[in-house]
């Protein structure tokens, strides 16, 4: 739970900006496109501090690694809302993310270690649940408390979110000996700690176990390209809905916010999804609900369309993205945490790519161009990725 809550806050400060894009643009007199690096600022620094994170984690304890990742947050989060300019905004974003890129995949493969196999999909759905609501508060906070407090404000607010977490999380790791457990140190013959250049070695071999399997990546360029289709088409929703409808910064919120309706629809579903659909009829299916709303949000004739839309989108995603999360927990057992960090790394990196190369579209042609795109990639990704888990079902 109280990883959750962790999740919750930091999900929330990470699309927060979905909503806060046109309001920031105004506020420092630019265009959207240009508005859009505290986007990928953030994204590229979340991305990249996740190929050292795993390891790390593994080694010095994941609850630990979380809680004092809560806590540098807190701080950073409270430096964004402070920043006098687009520039310093940026450079707080990119910090922030370089310290909130621990926090959920770490908690993710903190769950895989003490859950057996076959609860796991389930019961990683329950933990997204604190990341899809985060993502929902963000979202909606981003328009409707940026429409009333203004944009600094909504970050003051989530830095307070995050000192609740790691306060809880601190007061957990203080009462529960459980969370406090780690990989043992490495050790030379007779209980000597062994050189730096020895654990070095052993952390890059745990980059070796994950990309030496040839599904692993197959899961992490999965995820690349998700991130690139996904987010680099609706990081600019809100922008839509502001330069074809100019609808206020408070219903744009509440219309992009209906993401996190779609995602909460999927973690009450997941069982009878999971039962019903198999893994490989999970990805299709939401592959094939993405590209219905894409296309529904690139041709709508009104704004009222975009709730139903977006909602359809956190449906659909959650759908493939939980199915390629699973796997990832699952590719590598032996460096877990290195695995997942991997997996994060790679749909972060997509989303910085996805998003800047949104932002000279947007700029040039609209948004139309972004949503048709997605809706006819995101079903060709999910294809493959079907063929391939089943490919690897049948061979095990």
């Amino acid at each position: 739970m109280l990883l959750a809550i962790a999740g919750f806050a930091s999900q929330a400060q990470v699309r927060v900006t979905d909503s806060l894009l046109p309001q920031i643009a105004s506020d420092f007199h630019t265009t959207i496109g240009a508005a859009s690096v505290v986007v990928t600022a953030y994204a590229v620094a979340h991305g990249s501090v996740q190929l050292v994170i795993g390891p790390i984690g593994d080694r010095f304890g994941k609850y630990r690694t979380v809680a004092l990742m809560c806590a540098l947050a807190a701080v950073l989060v409270a430096v964004c809302g402070a920043a006098s300019s687009l520039p310093h905004l940026a450079l707080a974003r990119l910090a922030t993310g370089a310290v909130g890129g621990w926090i959920i995949p770490i908690s993710m493969a903190y769950v895989g270690d003490v859950t057996p196999h076959e609860r796991l999909q389930p019961i990683l759905a329950r933990y997204l649940t604190g990341q899809i609501i985060g993502q929902l508060f963000g979202q909606a906070a981003g328009g409707v408390l940026g429409d009333l407090l203004g944009w600094r404000n909504v970050f003051f607010v989530l830095s307070g979110m995050f000192t609740l977490a790691a306060a809880g999380l601190v007061f957990e790791l203080i009462a529960n000996p459980q969370t406090r457990a780690r990989r043992a140190p490495a050790t030379a013959a007779g209980g000597r700690k062994e050189p730096l250049g020895t654990r070095l070695r052993s952390l890059l071999a745990d980059y070796g176990v994950v990309l030496s399997s040839s599904f692993a990546r197959i899961v992490i360029v999965a995820a690349f390209i998700e991130g690139a289709l996904m987010w680099g088409a609706f990081a600019y929703v809100g922008a839509s809905l502001r330069l074809r409808f100019d609808l206020s910064f408070a219903l744009i919120g509440v219309a992009v916010a209906f993401f996190g309706v779609g995602g909460l629809i999927y973690a009450g579903l997941v069982k009878v999804l999971v039962r019903r659909l198999g893994q490989t009829g999970l990805a299709i299916g939401g592959g094939l609900i993405l590209a219905a709303a894409d296309a529904g949000l690139a041709v709508m004739p009104t704004w009222w369309l975009a709730p139903p839309a977006t909602m359809a989108i956190g449906l659909g995603f959650y759908m493939l993205h939980n199915t390629l999360q699973t796997n990832a927990t699952l590719m590598t057992p032996a460096a877990r945490g290195t695995a997942v960090g991997l997996f994060s790394s790679a749909l972060y990196l997509g989303q910085t790519a996805g998003v800047a190369t949104g932002a000279l579209i947007v700029d040039r042609f609209g948004t139309m161009p972004l949503f048709l795109g997605a809706a006819v990639a995101l079903p060709i990704l999910a294809i493959w990725f079907a063929c391939e888990l089943r490919r690897r079902q049948n061979a095990q």
